[in-house]
């Protein structure tokens, strides 16, 4: 509602129905071009609901946006449908269950060039949306609030997601995706509806807010955030937030995104070190201190370089699968490899190895033989037979990866 002019210069106190496209007026027609969407999820919000709508319906008018406000509602059972749509938002359903699948189906409805998406618990500030239209409308495709920038009040955020969860996942992000964001599961952000619909995001709960910024960071779009304020949960009762589970669920994710650093670095780190030191047990015992290292320590080294050289193989298999599935984009690095490395350079390779450990093994055979099979100095004959079974078992590896992973590209190719 807009207060009306009696014509005389002074404000009247007559009210007038707010016309569609109206900023803060109702949901424009479907045919009416709108700029701007304000996405907000909802389960059994009954509390907060219809503050948050007002707020935001207020922020459309300051701003002069032509816009609308989306609640996508969850299954509440509270009223919360029916409070929202009389404070003036547009509700929509949410069949899929969860956070990610409530926002997402609030995103496909929204009919504005650019969706502002805020939780409904009245923890975020709806009356200041304006620093992230202007970022917006600057060219940026995601805008992230940084609630530790912008101040959180006391009681708003619990002690471990502020000073353990939150900065840990945060660094994580930002040392595996080289995301800009400094908080990347703050639930107020703005962005570009077409920017991010092309990415393709999948996860229905709280870690939908961390796979936008890791893909939006992954497929080069301007990624940028502005400062904002965190007050205390409006309702009354228990939060959505579980602190444990969706940590763990975070973190997976991030994990699962990135092989290299799931799989490709520590198998790497587990080789290097592997060789290294059967390099050195290879020549003879080693004493340090008052510990010898001998042949049973060169087994366990020999088994750091296999077990290391698999989770090497399982980063190529697991980006060639996520490059296949849209999940992950190639990346010119990792075509050139994959132009360089192919089913016959992996067979020629695994052939290579394992025919070092059969040379190996015939060679350990026939000193045996020489002995004429009997009992054999263990401390020597190993050095030999360890080294030569890890060959073995690297050639047989990489002959039967280079397949596997041939599998895997048939649907990249």
């Amino acid at each position: 509602m807009a207060i009306a002019d009696d014509g005389s210069g002074a404000r009247g106190s007559g009210l007038r129905a707010a016309v569609p496209g109206e900023p803060g007026g109702p949901a424009p027609d479907a045919g009416e071009r709108i700029e701007l969407s304000v996405v907000i999820p909802c389960l059994n919000e009954a509390a907060t609901i219809a503050t948050c709508v007002q707020k935001a319906r207020e922020s459309l008018r300051r701003l002069g946006a032509a816009g609308e406000v989306v609640v996508a509602d969850n299954g509440s059972t509270d009223g919360s449908r029916e409070l929202a749509a009389g404070s003036g938002a547009r509700v929509v359903d949410a069949p899929g269950r969860g956070y990610g699948s409530a926002l997402a189906a609030g995103v496909a409805a929204a009919r504005g060039t650019f969706v502002i998406m805020g939780d409904a618990d009245d923890s975020y500030d709806f009356l200041h949306l304006d620093r992230f239209v202007e970022r917006l409308r600057a060219g940026d495709d995601l805008v992230v609030g940084n609630r530790f920038a912008g101040g959180i009040e006391r009681g708003a955020m619990p002690f471990l997601h502020r000073y353990l969860g939150n900065p840990a996942l945060t660094f994580v992000a930002r040392r595996m995706f080289r995301t800009p964001a400094g908080d990347v599961y703050c639930g107020l952000r703005a962005f570009r509806k077409s920017a991010i619909e092309r990415l393709d995001l999948r996860s229905a709960g709280m870690e939908y807010a961390i796979e936008m910024v890791v893909k939006a960071s992954l497929q080069g779009l301007r990624v940028a955030e502005v400062p904002t304020t965190l007050s205390p949960d409006g309702r009354a009762g228990e939060p959505h937030l579980r602190t444990w589970r969706d940590g763990w669920r975070s973190l997976r994710f991030l994990l699962l995104y990135s092989p290299s650093w799931l799989f490709l670095y520590p198998g790497a780190a587990a080789m290097a070190v592997g060789t290294a030191l059967s390099c050195v047990l290879l020549a003879g015992p080693r004493t340090i201190g008052d510990v010898t290292f001998d042949v049973h320590t060169l087994l366990f080294t020999a088994l750091a370089v296999v077990v290391g050289y698999q989770a090497v193989i399982f980063s190529v298999g697991a980006k060639i699968f996520a490059v296949a599935e849209g999940l992950l984009p190639a990346g010119a690095r990792w075509s050139r490899l994959f132009r360089i490395v192919t089913l016959e350079t992996g067979l020629c390779a695994g052939a290579a190895l394992f025919a070092a450990g059969l040379g190996l093994s015939v060679y350990a055979f026939v000193h045996w033989e020489r002995e004429s099979f009997g009992p054999l100095d263990y401390s020597s004959t190993m050095r030999l037979a360890i080294p030569a079974v890890t060959l073995l078992t690297l050639g047989s590896q990489t002959i039967l990866a280079s397949f596997f992973l041939s599998i895997l590209g048939l649907k990249r190719a």
